[in-house]
């Protein structure tokens, strides 16, 4: 009888403010694809899992806070494994792929990720896939994204090594069982045998793979003679291609414009993990000479009206807003300049096909559209891919759709990352490149990651 369920993967992640557990949530939605399914857990719910008798893959994904240090919810589990009693041979069993994330700017540069990884292969535990280390200095999805994408790879690599080794132990134990100890000797040779024709052809396997794939990436990135692909322009290959485009995302926010108007949204009216102040710049000198890489500004903050405690080791986050010129020419574009103000209500979409739908929490339930650009999203953020899908049926041109498709296709890997993500395009530049493209505002809610708050120690 044929079993056609899901081969099976441990998922963990570690996070301080969200942004590791909505990458594990990521990889949990894509594995489905990939004929895998993810069993995803807080790496505090030590309770729900057991590394010491995991036996399948395992995918971390830690973040960094502080000066260094792994987030508050992975603390246990790093005191745990760092237990000096523990054998050098005791997660010899484990298969890992880890991801870190952290910020260049900050000296102990995804410090979190690098002492989990760190200490997991002290302690005996393989790689199956190479660690990855994403920087929100440049843009983590520089990283994210391409680790995403060739991680189903490995742990389709690793399931397969993982069924051959245990049907060998099978036949082992089957054999064992039933033979002399003269033909105990015999089986083993052949055994042996059989282990290394194994062995070579899993190699040719892989070394196939490889192969394809470089020729599949020379193909890619083969320009054509007579013209260069740009943005909005594609050629051969890519441009004759039948092209293998993601799966379109499932809609699952629904936006209702209100009646009202309102030009008093604030932003405590967004669900933050701790309490919101508005406060006055008082004073901002640069740091750096004008022709510097890089401006520095010192500011200061009047808290003077403020009423909370604080003490050495805690930090202050800086939540700095999106031009407002940029925000306006955004509803322009969008057809939504005269209702920028208008109440709107933000709710889960009724019959969505998204397994565990909810309103994200970044998401004021009843606000402004304008504030929503403004405080809540990141509109300036690299599109990904998965965006650039639903982008494709929002767009009315054919030449631009087909373009749109091609930037999100497996066809096109290597023009996305040359026209989109080196190219630091925003989701507004694509907006003017692609002018037929306009997405509705519970698209912009879906895809546009939330506009994250810096962080500076109080001390």
């Amino acid at each position: 009888m044929c079993c056609n369920s899901k081969r099976r993967f441990l998922l963990l992640y570690a996070t301080q403010k969200g942004q590791a557990k909505a990458i594990a949530e990521e990889i949990r939605q894509q594995a489905g694809a990939h004929g895998l399914e993810a069993e995803m857990h807080c790496i505090s719910e030590m309770d729900k899992y057991n590394l010491e008798t995991e036996k399948d893959p395992v995918v971390i994904v830690v973040s960094t806070t502080g000066t260094g240090d792994p987030p508050d919810t992975a603390r246990k589990f790093v005191k745990k494994i760092q237990d000096t009693t523990l054998p050098p041979d005791h997660f010899a069993h484990l298969q890992y792929g880890l991801l870190g994330l952290g910020d260049s700017e900050y000296m102990f540069f995804c410090n979190g990720g690098k002492t989990v990884d760190r200490r997991l292969q002290e302690l005996g535990a393989q790689h199956f896939y190479d660690t990855g280390l994403a920087d929100d200095c440049v843009g983590l999805e520089l990283v994210v994204d391409p680790w995403i994408d060739g991680l189903w790879l490995a742990l389709k690599e690793a399931l397969l090594l993982q069924k051959k080794q245990k049907d060998m132990n099978n036949v082992v134990d089957a054999v064992s069982g039933s033979l002399s100890s003269a033909a105990h000797v015999v089986h083993d040779l052949n055994l042996s045998s059989e282990v290394q024709n194994l062995k070579l052809e899993d190699e040719g396997a892989r070394s196939s793979d490889v192969l394809s794939q470089k020729l599949d990436d020379i193909n890619l990135v083969t320009p054509a003679r007579d013209t260069e692909p740009s943005l909005v322009h594609s050629v051969p290959p890519v441009s004759h291609s039948a092209l293998n485009i993601p799966a379109l995302p499932p809609e699952y926010i629904e936006v209702q414009f209100q009646d009202t108007h309102s030009e008093n949204a604030h932003l405590s009216s967004v669900i933050l993990e701790e309490t919101t102040f508005e406060v006055p710049v008082t004073k901002a000198v640069q740091l750096t000479r004008e022709d510097a890489i890089k401006t520095s500004l010192l500011l200061e903050l009047d808290i003077s009206d403020t009423v909370f405690d604080y003490q050495p080791g805690d930090a202050f986050c800086v939540v700095c807003p999106n031009n407002a010129n940029e925000v306006e020419e955004l509803l322009h574009i969008l057809g939504l300049s005269g209702k920028g103000d208008d109440i709107v209500c933000v709710k889960v979409k009724q019959g969505t096909k998204k397994k565990g739908a909810s309103r994200p929490q970044h998401i004021p339930e009843r606000s402004t559209l304008k504030f929503i650009l403004t405080w809540c999203l990141e509109i300036r953020a690299i599109p990904k891919k998965a965006f650039l899908r639903a982008l494709v049926e929002c767009t009315s041109d054919a030449g631009e759709k087909r373009r749109l498709q091609e930037l999100c296709s497996r066809q096109g890997a290597s023009d996305y990352t040359r026209f989109i993500r080196d190219a630091n395009v925003c989701f507004l530049d694509l907006l003017h490149a692609f002018p037929s493209c306009k997405p509705s505002p519970n698209l912009l809610i879906e895809h546009l990651p939330k506009l994250q708050a810096r962080s500076y120690s109080v001390s």
